[in-house]
C-alpha cells in the first residue's frame, strides 16, 4: 500500500507577533492575536526562500528515512512563492539534494493546496511501480502586502514527504478533491503582492470547499469523525480550521496536535502538511488521521491516513520534530521584516 515512508519539516527560527505589526503601521494592536487566533508567526530570513526551505525540509526527510537521494524517482514542489516566474523550483531543489537527473520534476501551483496535490499525483507513481520513492514538498515564504490584514498571519515553512510502498510510517487509505472557480485570492503575474476578498472569502471559499471535500471522503470511506484519532485542516488563521472541524463533527482534542497556526502563522502550501507532520510526531501505531487542505481559487484535498508500527522507530530517529522547531525561536521586531521586504521587492 502506498504511504509515507519519511517526512521532514523546516520552520525558520525568527518569530514576530501580529500586534507588533499592527503597531508598526499605526493600527489598533489590542486583541489582534486574540481575534485572529495567531500569537506569533514564523519569518524567513533575508537569505531564505521557498527553495532553501524546501531543501532543508527534504534533507531532513531523507535523513530521517535513511533514504539515498538517488532512489527518488520523482519530485514535486508546491508553492505560492516560487522564486522565479519562469525557471523551475523543483530542478533546483533536486540538484541541491543530489537526486538523479533521470526523474520527473514538476512545480505545482494551487495556492495553499499545491503541496497536497503533489502527494496525490505522486502516489500514482508509487502505486504503479514507476518509482520506488517519490518526494512531495510544500514550501512557502508567504506573500502579503505590507499593512494588509494578511501580513498578520502569513508565515514561512516547508514540509517534505517521501512516499513509497514498503516500510511506511503511515499508509494512504484514500483521498478525494473538490474544486470550483471561486476567486477569493489572486495575484497577477505583474503584481508584487496578492489581493483577496477579505471577509467574503470565508463561507463561499474556505468553508464550502473544506466541508464538501471532507464530507465526500467520509461518505466514500464510510467513516465517521469519531473513527479518527487525529485531524488537521488548512489553517489560514486560528478560527477557520476549528470551526470547520466542529461543523464536520471533529473535536478540539482531535485537531490539537496539528494546530500549529497559533505559533507559526500560515505557511501557505506547507500549512496542513506541517500540521500532519506534527501529528505524526506524537501519533501511535494503528491510528487514523484525517487531513484536508485548502487552496484559494479554489479547492481542497482530503486524505485518510493510518499509521503503522514502524512509526515508533521513525519518531526516535527524528531529531527535528515540529514542536522542537516551534520552541527553537528568536523574536524579532518589525524593522527586520521591513528590511527583508525592501530587499526582496526593491521598494
Amino acid at each position: 500500500m502506498t504511504g509515507i515512508v519519511s517526512y521532514g519539516v523546516y520552520i525558520p527560527k525568527y518569530r514576530i507577533k501580529p500586534s507588533q505589526i499592527a503597531h508598526a503601521w499605526g493600527k489598533e494592536a489590542i486583541d489582534v492575536e486574540k481575534s485572529l487566533g495567531v500569537l506569533e508567526k514564523a519569518v524567513a530570513s533575508v537569505d531564505e526562500d521557498a527553495v532553501t526551505l524546501a531543501v532543508e525540509a527534504s534533507f531532513r526527510a531523507l535523513q530521517n528515512g535513511q533514504i539515498k537521494p538517488d532512489s527518488i524517482g520523482a519530485i514535486t514542489v508546491g508553492s505560492e512563492s516560487h522564486p522565479y516566474a519562469v525557471k523551475p523550483t523543483s530542478t533546483t531543489v533536486a540538484g541541491i539534494l543530489g537526486l538523479p537527473e533521470e526523474l520527473l520534476a514538476v512545480d505545482l501551483e494551487f495556492a495553499c493546496k499545491a503541496g497536497t496535490s503533489g502527494i496525490q499525483l505522486l502516489s500514482g507513481f508509487v502505486g504503479t511501480n514507476k518509482a520506488k520513492y517519490v518526494l512531495a514538498i510544500g514550501s512557502d515564504v508567504a506573500q502579503s502586502k505590507p499593512s494588509d490584514v494578511l501580513e498578520y498571519t502569513a508565515g514561512s515553512g516547508a514540509a517534505s514527504f517521501i512516499l513509497g510502498n514498503k516500510d511506511t510510517v503511515a499508509n494512504i487509505l484514500d483521498f478525494t478533491s473538490y474544486c470550483s472557480d471561486t476567486p477569493d485570492f489572486w495575484r497577477r503575474d505583474s503584481e508584487k503582492f496578492p489581493s483577496h476578498g477579505g471577509r467574503f472569502t470565508g463561507k463561499p471559499a474556505y468553508f464550502n470547499h473544506v466541508y464538501k471535500a471532507s464530507a465526500s471522503l467520509l461518505k466514500k470511506t464510510k467513516l465517521k469523525p469519531a473513527d479518527f484519532d487525529w485531524a488537521v485542516f488548512h489553517m489560514p488563521n486560528g478560527k477557520f480550521p476549528k470551526e470547520a472541524a466542529n461543523r464536520l463533527g471533529f473535536t478540539d482534542t482531535q485537531i490539537k496536535p496539528g494546530f500549529i497556526v497559533s505559533q507559526i502563522g500560515n505557511p501557505y502550501s506547507a500549512s496542513s502538511m506541517i500540521g500532519l507532520a506534527a501529528i505524526l510526531d506524537i501519533a501511535k501505531p494503528d491510528q487514523k488521521i484525517f487531513m484536508c487542505s485548502y487552496g484559494s481559487g479554489a479547492g481542497s484535498d482530503a486524505f485518510v491516513f493510518e499509521t503503522t508500527p514502524i512509526l515508533k522507530k521513525f519518531q526516535k530517529r527524528n531529531k527535528n520534530s515540529v514542536q522542537r522547531q516551534i520552541q527553537d525561536k528568536q523574536m524579532i521586531d518589525y524593522s527586520l521584516v521591513a528590511r527583508n521586504i525592501i530587499n526582496k521587492y526593491r521598494i
